[in-house]
């Protein structure tokens, strides 16, 4: 949603770009030549913004200055060092359920592209998503590789292994010669935003396209807490906006009803919409047994702190794990369970009194 409110913040920038990727991507209309829509989007974003006076050549200059081979360094050391510091075991509660989502949103991806037609081994893409992480680590990066997501759309536009392998060279030669900030400043974000709500639109259409009708809610009840983990981020930018935080105006208590249901379902998201998706795909089809193990799950889950468990510091909302850290959502959920056993319980009944049927 972030990318169609940034649309709709700037229009003279933004919607062009837009109507040539719903044309290309929508109408399924080659352009002259056989340029690619994506890329006519963002040339025609970018020249309209350079036409309009809104593009800065300073800050072409300046980041033109940077360009140059920058060699990568070795970070070995002060990895190692970190990992016998104390902030390592300090936020290593933070650190492992991070690493979980990052897993379980590759094997979604991995999921997502079956559904689009095209089945992938999941041993090697997190193989090398892990051995791709660690690597990057010792040269000082931060940010754990995973499954790129919206395979279903870049299909759709035509990409194959070739987008992918150009995809790495670019972006590898880029970050090399020091030359984000020099694209940056000649291409306005807004020139490609089109690209990426499109992917955002393909994805959210598969996942009714891909699953059987009847399934439908369970697909709604399963994005129950994405919606609230992307509120939950608006809130927290118009607190900071407004030169305060989350936290303090929670102490004084938030005027919205229900508010804090908002960070229960935001901790541990992912956890969460699978769950409730589960779940409510087996009720739908009667299975009340399976149901009942998915709530047992999500009880052991909410009793830890590893989903709904929640806590304030500053502007951000942090879990909280540990022994009962989540026990009232626990118990919610055991009632859960308890309901569908009692229904599978039941159904098994009264398909054991049925008489039995003979042939004449």
């Amino acid at each position: 949603m972030d990318f169609a409110f940034k649309t709709f913040e700037r229009p003279l920038l933004a919607m062009l770009p837009l109507a040539i990727i719903l044309v290309q991507y929508f109408s399924r209309v080659r352009f002259p030549f056989g340029l690619p829509g994506g890329l006519v989007a963002v040339a025609s974003g970018a020249a309209l913004a350079w036409a309009l006076g809104v593009m800065d050549t300073g800050a072409v200059a300046a980041a033109a200055a940077e360009v140059g081979f920058q060699a990568p360094r070795f970070a070995g050391g002060e990895l190692f060092g970190m990992i016998r510091s104390e902030y390592i075991y300090r936020f290593l509660p933070i650190i492992i359920p991070m690493g979980l989502f990052n897993v379980i949103g590759s094997l979604q991806n991995l999921e997502s592209a079956e559904a689009a037609g095209d089945r992938y081994e999941t041993v090697a893409p997190l193989a090398v998503n892990g051995v791709g992480s660690m690597l990057a680590a010792f040269f000082g990066s931060c940010f754990p590789t995973t499954i790129y997501i919206g395979h279903p759309g870049w299909k759709g536009i035509g990409a194959r292994t070739g987008y992918s392998i150009m995809n790495g060279v670019f972006f590898g030669v880029i970050a090399l010669f020091g030359c984000v900030n020099l694209i940056n400043a000649i291409v306005p974000m807004e020139a490609g935003i089109a690209i990426v709500l499109w992917i955002g639109i393909v994805i959210a259409a598969q996942a009714y396209q891909a699953t059987p009708r009847e399934h439908a809610p369970a697909v709604v009840v399963g994005l129950f807490p994405a919606f609230a983990a992307w509120g939950l981020n608006l809130l927290k930018q118009g607190y900071l906006g407004a030169g305060t935080t989350l936290g303090e105006q929670a102490a004084r208590g938030i005027p919205i009803n229900g508010f804090a249901g908002i960070p229960a379902l935001d901790s541990g998201f992912i956890f969460t919409s699978m769950i409730l998706a589960a779940i409510s795909v087996f009720l739908i089809e009667r299975r009340f047994l399976e149901a009942c193990l998915w709530s047992l799950a999500a009880a052991a889950l909410s009793f830890f702190g590893v989903i709904h468990s929640f806590r304030f510091q500053g502007n951000e909302t942090l879990p909280v794990y540990g022994w009962a850290a989540g026990w009232r959502y626990a118990f919610g959920y055991l009632c859960f369970a308890a309901i569908f056993a009692a229904f599978h319980l039941w159904r098994r009944s009264n398909r054991s009194n049925q008489p039995a049927r003979t042939e004449d």
